[in-house]
C-alpha cells in the first residue's frame, strides 16, 4: 500500500513538472508575440535577414546560412582585404628589406662592407627622405651569420641607430647613444642567444631579429664632409664577436653620385619582399597576429608563396589600394594631432604617437596611420627624433602643401621664411622630395635643398632667410632658390641639427610655405 501510495505522488509531481514546463514554453516573450519559427521573440540585432545590401552588392542568405554566391564573394573580399592589410602593416619589414637589397646593388653583402656618402647624398640614389646635410655611413649586419656583431663608432659621430628588421629601434650610436658621442664597441646580440658575452667594455643591445640597419651621420666642417667621411673610414669597425681578435678590414662604396635603389616595391613585388623576410627571420621576431595575417594570404615561414591566379589576382589589386591607402594617409593625412601649430601645414613625423607609435602613453593603442605614414616615406627609427634633447639629435616638421593647403606644384613659384634666431646649435636645412620616390627631388640642381652653414644665404635685415622655391630663382634671390620641375609635385622637410628649447615649447616657428603670385 505504501508503495502503490509512493508511485502516485512521483506520478502526480512529474505530470505537475511537465505541465509546468510545457506552459512555460509556450509564453511569448514578455516584449512580444513570438517571432515565427521560435517559441520567443527574437531580439532582431542578432538575425540575419536573407537579402542585405552592402558595397559588395546583395549578400543573400537562407535562414542565416549564405548562399553559395555570397559565399565566395565575401571570401574574395577577406581576401582581398587581408592583401591590403598585410601591405599597410608589413611596410616596416618591405622598407628594411629594400634597404637591403639596395646594400646588395651596391655590392655590400657583408657586414664589413658599408656605403658612405663621402660627397654627401645627392638626388641620385632612390632612399626615403635622405638628407643632404650630414655624411651617411650605412651597413647591414646579419646575425644568422655572423652571431653576435662588434659595431665600433670613433668619438664625434654624430646621431646614429641600428633598426631591426621590422624597421624597430634597437639601438642609438654617437650623441644621443650611450657613448654620448664619446664612441665606443657596441655588441648587438640574437635575442636567443645563449653563448658566452663580454662582461665589460661593450654597449650591448639585445634583438628579436637577424638583419639589421646601421646608419652613421657624420656632421660637416666648415660646410664640408672630408672630416666625417676620414673619420668613418678610419673609425668605423663592424665584425663578428667571434672574430674579434682578427676582424676582417672594412670596405667601404662611395654612394654619392650614384643611382641606386633601396625603396620597397609598390607592386605584386611586394609580397614577395615580405615573403623574404618571414623566410630569413625567427618565427617570434613578430607576434602571431601578424604572422596569421602574413599566413592568411600565403606568406608562412618554411613554405614557398606561390599563390593560384586567382589570389594573384586579388592580392594585385589588394596592393594597389594598400599604396593608395598609404599615399592619402600619408600626404592628406586627417589626424588634427599631426600638426605642430594650429592652422599650419607643418606635420610632426608620428603624429600624436611615439617611437612605437604608441598613442596617448599607450591608451590609444598603436597610432596605425602614423606607422603606415612614419615607413611609407621615412627611416631611421629612434626615440631620439621624438624625444625633448635640447642640443642634441635632430627634429624634423615635414609640409606637403602650401599655407591654403594645395598640395605643391613643380610649375609655380613659392615663398618660405625661416624667421631670426632659428633654434639649431649646429644647423637647419630645407630639402625638397619627389611624392614619387619619396626621394630628393630631382633637378638641374645636385642638391634640393639649402643649409645656413653649407650655403651663403642672403639675409633680410631682421636676419631672417627667404627660401624660394619654382622652376626658376627670383632675380637676385639665386643662392636662397632651390628647383621645382613642372608638372612634378613636391613636399618639404625643415630639419633642426641640435635643437634648443624655442623649438620644443614652439615660442619661435617656421614661417608657412606661400604661393607667390
Amino acid at each position: 500500500m505504501k508503495t502503490i501510495r509512493r508511485q502516485t505522488l512521483v506520478a502526480a509531481a512529474l505530470t505537475g513538472a511537465l505541465s509546468f514546463t510545457s506552459a512555460h514554453a509556450q509564453q511569448p516573450a514578455a516584449g512580444g508575440p513570438s517571432t515565427p519559427g521560435y517559441n520567443n521573440k527574437i531580439p532582431e540585432q542578432i538575425l540575419t535577414p536573407d537579402a542585405v545590401e552592402t558595397r559588395l552588392g546583395t549578400l543573400k542568405f537562407v535562414d542565416g546560412v549564405p548562399t553559395t554566391e555570397t559565399t565566395q564573394k565575401v571570401y574574395e573580399n577577406l581576401d582581398f582585404l587581408r592583401g591590403v592589410e598585410v601591405f599597410l602593416n608589413f611596410i616596416p619589414a618591405a622598407s628594411l628589406e629594400g634597404m637591403r637589397l639596395g646594400h646588395v646593388e651596391m655590392g655590400a653583402t657583408k657586414s664589413n662592407q658599408a656605403i658612405i656618402f663621402d660627397n654627401l647624398m645627392d638626388s641620385s640614389p632612390l632612399f626615403l627622405t635622405g638628407n643632404t646635410d650630414t655624411v651617411y655611413c650605412s651597413a647591414m649586419l646579419d646575425l644568422e651569420t655572423d652571431g653576435p656583431t662588434v659595431v665600433e663608432i670613433p668619438p664625434g659621430s654624430g646621431p646614429g641607430t641600428v633598426n631591426d628588421a621590422f624597421f624597430r629601434f634597437v639601438v642609438d650610436m654617437g650623441a644621443p647613444g650611450p657613448d654620448k658621442g664619446k664612441g665606443g664597441k657596441y655588441l648587438i646580440v640574437p635575442a636567443g642567444y645563449t653563448g658566452e658575452l663580454p662582461k665589460s667594455g661593450y654597449f650591448v643591445a639585445k634583438s628579436p631579429s637577424n638583419v639589421h640597419w646601421l646608419i652613421l651621420r657624420g656632421f660637416l666642417v666648415d660646410g664640408k664632409p672630408d672630416v666625417a667621411s676620414k673619420m668613418f673610414r678610419e673609425g668605423v669597425k663592424v665584425y663578428p664577436l667571434s672574430k674579434a681578435g682578427n676582424p676582417p678590414k672594412m670596405q667601404f662604396t662611395n654612394g654619392s653620385k650614384v643611382a641606386f635603389n633601396t625603396i620597397h616595391a609598390n607592386n605584386f613585388e611586394f609580397y614577395r619582399e615580405v615573403d623574404h623576410v618571414i623566410q630569413k627571420e625567427p618565427v617570434d621576431f613578430i607576434d602571431p597576429e601578424l604572422r596569421g595575417l602574413a599566413a592568411s594570404i600565403g606568406i608562412r615561414k618554411g613554405k614557398p608563396f606561390a599563390p593560384d591566379d586567382r589570389m594573384t589576382k586579388i592580392l594585385t589589386e589588394a596592393v594597389a589600394v594598400g599604396n593608395a591607402t598609404a599615399r592619402a594617409v600619408s600626404f592628406r593625412g586627417r589626424d588634427p594631432k599631426a600638426s605642430y601649430y594650429p592652422n599650419s601645414q607643418w606635420k610632426n613625423l608620428f603624429a600624436s604617437a611615439d617611437y612605437r607609435f604608441l598613442a596617448d602613453q599607450g591608451i590609444g593603442g598603436r597610432n596605425l596611420d602614423a606607422r603606415t605614414t612614419f615607413y611609407y616615406g621615412y627611416t631611421v627609427n629612434t626615440p631620439a627624433m621624438i624625444a625633448k634633447l635640447v642640443g642634441r639629435g635632430s627634429q624634423y616638421a615635414i609640409s606637403f602643401a602650401d599655407n591654403a593647403g594645395s598640395p605643391f606644384d613643380g610649375g609655380k613659384n613659392y615663398r618660405m621664411n625661416v624667421p631670426a634666431n632659428a633654434p639649431a646649435k649646429d644647423f637647419w636645412s630645407v630639402v625638397l622630395y619627389d611624392p614619387q620616390t619619396r626621394s630628393e627631388l630631382q633637378t638641374g640642381q645636385p642638391f634640393p635643398s639649402k643649409n645656413n652653414k653649407r650655403d651663403k644665404l642672403i639675409a633680410n635685415a631682421d636676419g631672417s632667410v627667404d627660401l624660394y622655391f619654382g622652376p626658376k630663382p627670383p632675380a637676385g634671390k639665386e643662392a636662397n632658390w632651390i628647383a621645382s620641375v613642372p608638372n612634378k609635385g613636391w613636399f618639404a622637410i625643415f630639419r633642426l641639427y641640435s635643437p634648443l628649447q624655442p623649438w620644443f615649447d614652439k615660442t619661435w616657428r617656421p614661417g608657412e610655405i606661400e604661393e607667390a603670385k
